[in-house]
């Protein structure tokens, strides 16, 4: 498959009203540029955390996550943008990316929606015209399957099993009965009910939760150390941290 088209940060207009109030997000944003998409994550979590209805942190978090390929945390990123999303450009820059989300899971009839959605705010851009075009061409070379089908197979396959089952332990009780067997060690082993739980969608690594938690607390020693320092100064503490 060719690779997608990722758009990245959002335009400088969108960008620079944010920063009137949030001092981190540009640190963020160069963190980033930097492709130091770890420490970027964090920052954007920190400048989303203080600012929860704004659409820039949010989006760019998705990218920095998209980036190190936790593509599925990404689309609840995208998706938390979209929902605070005012403007077309927000809109079709966050319906681009989680179209790009929903090509990586291979659900192709959510990407073509997505990237439908984004043309529908900026029709006129290419990149977005080229991944609905590779959208709609692995849909139908790899359509859905018939749930409805398929349920009727399954039942239809799980009903031949009870049966097979049953004949097999009405089989056993003759034998036993005819023997004398009291072994119960001869009996059907019963199916293995203990499999590994799947991960939880969005769920991080145990290395990727440290590497945030390291960033966000030498964020902290940071401000703390800025706090001190303007103690010693004799200078005036803000009741609020300067981020």
């Amino acid at each position: 498959m060719k690779n997608l088209i990722l758009h990245l940060l959002l335009l400088i207009t969108f960008v620079a009203n944010a920063q009137q109030k949030d001092k981190i997000l540009p640190k963020a944003n160069a963190e980033y540029a930097e492709n130091n998409f770890v420490d970027a994550e964090a920052d954007y979590r920190i400048s989303n955390s203080k600012f929860p209805n704004k659409t820039v942190a949010t989006y760019n978090l998705g990218n920095a996550i998209y980036k190190q390929n936790q593509v599925s945390e990404a689309k609840f990123a995208y998706a938390k943008a979209l929902k605070f999303a005012k403007s077309r450009p927000e809109k079709h820059q966050a319906y681009h990316n989680l179209g790009n989300v929903f090509m990586k899971e291979k659900d192709y009839t959510q990407a073509v929606e997505a990237y439908k959605n984004a043309l529908r705010n900026n029709p006129s851009d290419e990149e977005t015209r080229y991944n609905y075009a590779l959208a709609k061409k692995m849909l139908k070379e790899n359509p859905p399957k018939d749930d409805k089908k398929d349920d009727k197979k399954d039942k239809k396959d799980d009903k031949k099993d009870k049966d097979k089952k049953d004949d097999k332990k009405d089989k056993d009780k003759e034998k036993k009965d005819d023997k004398g067997d009291k072994d119960k060690d001869k009996k059907d082993p019963k199916p293995n009910e203990n499999g590994e739980p799947k991960p939880m969608p969005g769920g991080m690594s145990k290395e990727r939760l440290e590497n945030l938690l390291d960033a966000v607390n030498k964020e902290e020693k940071k401000v703390q150390d800025k706090v001190n320092a303007q103690k010693v100064k004799g200078k005036p503490i803000k009741t609020e941290k300067d981020w």
